[in-house]
């Protein structure tokens, strides 16, 4: 399990956990495969720092303030010079313990 701070761009296959401080309103969006998509980004904290999730879909309303997250088999990108983790195809996000 990493910490937030030892995060960086382009990490692949990382494991994160952290407490969900703010999440905002859905949006909607098309992929790159021209299919219409609904995302929302939160901001996750543990002891070392923040960063940015983007859910998707129905991971939107499994996920709310106050809530331990935890990421397996995700990846960080940054979108507008800021670092944001996802969970992507191959990842698994897990929501007070459960599995989304």
């Amino acid at each position: 399990m990493l910490k937030i701070k030892d995060l960086s761009m382009g990490s692949s296959r990382v494991s994160v956990e952290g407490v969900v401080v703010s999440k905002s309103e859905p949006r909607n969006v098309k992929t790159k495969m021209g299919e219409d998509a609904q995302v929302a980004d939160c901001v996750i904290e543990d002891d070392s720092g923040k960063i940015v999730m983007s859910l998707w879909n129905n991971q939107i309303e499994q996920v709310n303030e106050g809530d331990q997250v935890r990421v397996e088999n995700g990846y960080v990108t940054s979108f507008r010079s800021e670092l944001r983790l996802n969970v992507g195809r191959y990842g698994k996000l897990f929501v007070n313990g459960n599995a989304v």
